[in-house]
């Protein structure tokens, strides 16, 4: 989710005109993209602790990030994370101006950390009542703070980029048998840098071509390998966490990532799969597309949509149709009243993603 999807150049048609795609986008990506914040949404939604195994959303999505960011660092580097700054805060601030609000109705006494609302190079600071909905707000510190460091982790990248690509797994490594980071907002993190490096460099991998021409069998033989590694350590360790899900586990989070990913890049690589086809499913194109265009609103509305739909939910109760018809106390149903809500903030609130790309506001892209 982040702010991470680059402004395409589009096609201004009629009304009633064939739908006509995006220069410059790549289907397969943003359908992965498309995929990443479903199944987001879906995790938060039901708490699967094997969702992480299923699709490591997180994992793709900043493996998708790196690759953007390298494309646009071919124009100067500070007009690039000007760019990205400008993408990610309008829709944020748009955002945390219900949730801060609703958090100082409730009694909410912020301090001076409350300055991490504006920018947030660290966790901003909330009240127990609002965790829920500010708790995600950890993905847009981590990919501001790859925002910021790319372009010197692209240069360093393009010295040695095979060895610095695997040593990017390095410092989870650290983390964890060496030294352990503080748990304060440096080394949370710190912590979260070191488990996506490794996707966002592979990010950088691919834009440079560095990963289409590695070797296929060394390519899945350490994917694999790192599959492994991240599955083993998760199951292995799950009494020490009480569970098995990837995201209380950054060691196996970012293996299994780091292999899970890898695969899907060096198949967009090395086979040249693009999703063409895509565009000739109108509906599902056309998903796809709100999808990316609305990434950012997406990602931060959605478990502020889920936490509404439970009172919502309880006010059916008292419709006696509702309750004999309607499946009230099913999860699935939380889930699709969850997405309408989505749904609404999408057209509520998305134009705002347009007004930072310095694109014309649109209901819907």
């Amino acid at each position: 989710m982040g702010a991470h999807r680059k402004g395409a150049v589009r096609v201004v048609r009629a009304p009633g005109d064939a739908p006509v795609r995006d220069r410059g986008r790549d289907r397969y990506f943003d359908t992965l993209r498309a995929l990443a914040l479903v199944r987001v949404v879906a995790y938060h939604a039901f708490g699967w602790p094997w969702a992480g195994l299923v699709f490591p959303s997180m994992g793709v999505m900043f493996g998708l990030a790196g690759t953007l960011m390298a494309r646009s660092l071919q124009r100067p580097a500070a007009a690039v994370v000007r760019s990205r700054l400008r993408r990610l805060l309008p829709p944020f601030w748009c955002w945390g101006l219900f949730v801060v609000g609703a958090m100082l109705v409730r009694g909410w006494m912020p301090g001076w950390q409350i300055v991490y609302w504006v920018v947030p190079l660290g966790d901003p600071p909330g009240s127990a009542w609002g965790e829920q909905a500010w708790e995600i707000l950890w993905y847009l510190r981590t990919y501001l703070w790859f925002v910021l460091l790319s372009p010197l982790l692209l240069r360093v990248f393009r010295l040695a980029p095979v060895p610095v690509l695997l040593l990017s797994l390095a410092p989870v490594v650290a983390f964890q048998f060496c030294w352990q980071p503080p748990e304060n907002r440096f080394g949370t993190g710190l912590l979260d840098l070191a488990t996506y490096l490794f996707c966002w460099v592979l990010g950088f991998a691919h834009r440079d071509g560095v990963l289409a021409r590695l070797k296929p069998v060394a390519v899945v033989a350490l994917s694999l390998a790192a599959l492994a590694c991240g599955a083993w350590y998760a199951f292995a360790h799950r009494a020490e966490y009480g569970t098995y899900d990837l995201d209380d586990i950054p060691l196996a989070q970012a293996f299994w990532s780091a292999g899970f990913v890898t695969l899907l890049m060096y198949a967009k690589a090395r086979l040249r799969i693009d999703f063409s086809g895509l565009v000739r499913l109108r509906r599902l194109d056309r998903l796809v597309s709100v999808f990316n265009a609305r990434a950012v609103t997406v990602y931060l509305w959605h478990e502020l949509a889920l936490v509404l739909a439970v009172p919502l939910i309880d006010r059916c109760w008292d419709v006696p149709a509702f309750e004999a018809y309607l499946p009230l106390e099913s999860q699935w149903f939380l889930l699709v009243v969850g997405w309408v809500l989505i749904a609404g903030f999408v057209v509520l609130f998305g134009w705002v993603e347009d007004v930072a790309a310095r694109r014309r506001p649109r209901l819907l892209p």
